[in-house]
């Protein structure tokens, strides 16, 4: 990436090639949620798939709150 560059090679020698690190990082959190977002492939397992289906949040309007 930096050819002949002596600041950027003592940075990897005292701290590690960072971005290498966090490259690979990326690479494994990516291919992770490659695996969680894919559909099911073992059948009997049944995915929710409508909105309401799951966790949701209520929304407060906004204004004083009443007790």
């Amino acid at each position: 990436m930096f050819q002949d560059s002596p600041i950027y090679d003592r940075l990897i020698a005292e701290c590690g090639d960072v971005p290498a690190q966090v490259r690979r990082e990326a690479e494994r959190v990516s291919r992770e949620l490659e695996l969680v977002m894919r559909p099911a492939q073992s059948p009997g397992y049944d995915r929710p798939h409508s909105p309401g289906a799951g966790w949701q949040r209520t929304a407060m309007l906004p204004g004083p709150r009443q007790q």
